[in-house]
């Protein structure tokens, strides 16, 4: 089979070439040694080597047939890497906070829940808080609303069997460009969110104002939006998307 062509270029240090031929070659399907032999055309007592040292650091591992994968600190190497959604997001969503004088969060999809991702927190008075972590479910709020109404329908079956809202909703939701919740997923909190889309339409997040009913009122959506989607557009120009 030979090397894969983003290996071919290398940097000369032996060592650390071979190392990363076999780390790509593993990346593509698991790998016997022999397959690795193949895959990268070293020797075996090389591969061999190699591949039993990065097994020791955790680089790779083997799965139930003895095949070498990629193993769990490449993962653990990624996780420590800054987000650049968060980091595009972060200094607009203190704006859009200012702005609104509500507290503001960004959701991710993550299967039948939503991850706040980051979060600008009103300072003072009453407010809503929603930690950067937190996972709620996709059945409730605007937020929900939003990463629902961008998504294919067929990964909501198990949603829409307990949502608060249909799919009537949701697609007046995509129509209109945002939505808005009053008491839905909290009892006396407002909320209103909008998408955040690609340049080619892909849904990113979702990005929310939220608050006591009684500051935004229950039609909140006409007074937060606009600021809501140029925000949206804001992170999406920082991110070159």
């Amino acid at each position: 089979m030979g090397q894969p062509s983003s290996v071919r270029q290398r940097s000369g240090i032996g060592v650390v070439d071979k190392a990363v031929a076999i780390l790509e070659a593993t990346a593509i399907a698991p790998q016997t040694l022999a397959e690795l032999v193949d895959s990268t055309d070293l020797p075996r007592a090389t591969a061999h080597r190699l591949a039993v040292a990065l097994e020791v650091h955790r680089l790779l591992a083997r799965d139930g047939e003895g095949r070498f994968v990629l193993g769990p600190r490449l993962a653990e190497f990624a996780a420590a890497l800054p987000d650049p959604l968060v980091a595009a997001a972060e200094p607009v969503l203190a704006w859009v906070r200012d702005e609104c004088g509500e507290s503001t969060q960004l959701y991710r999809r993550d299967g039948n829940e939503r991850v706040c991702i980051a979060a600008a927190e009103r300072a003072t008075g009453l407010r809503t808080t929603v930690p950067v972590g937190s996972r709620l479910p996709l059945t409730a709020g605007s937020g929900a609303q939003v990463l629902c109404a961008w998504a294919d329908p067929a990964t909501l079956i198990d949603v829409f069997a307990r949502s608060e809202f249909t799919p009537r909703v949701l697609a007046e939701v995509r129509r209109r460009g945002w939505a808005q919740s009053v008491g839905q997923r909290e009892a006396g909190v407002a909320s209103v969110s909008a998408p955040l889309l690609s340049h080619s339409g892909e849904l990113i997040a979702a990005i929310s104002v939220s608050g006591p009913i009684e500051r935004l009122g229950r039609a909140p959506g006409p007074a937060f939006a606009p600021v809501l989607l140029r925000a949206a557009r804001r992170i999406t120009a920082n991110l070159n998307l």
